[in-house]
């Protein structure tokens, strides 16, 4: 069992709350690199969404 297999196990049922963690973190990166890396950072989002089944963003988000 992989690395990613035993975190999907451990965020199952937990999906929306992981996704806002997600979100929470790259706005952390955001704000301490000036939005310098935001489209990196937004990529690297969306693909951990996808991983945890969905890509689809938490309805919170401001854009």
């Amino acid at each position: 069992m992989s690395m990613l297999d035993k975190l999907k196990g451990l965020l199952k049922g937990h999906e929306d709350q992981a996704r806002q963690g997600v979100e929470k973190a790259g706005d952390m990166v955001d704000k301490k690199t000036g939005n310098k890396y935001s489209s990196q950072v937004d990529q690297v989002q969306e693909k951990l969404n996808d991983q945890l089944g969905g890509g689809t963003r938490p309805s919170n988000e401001q854009q």
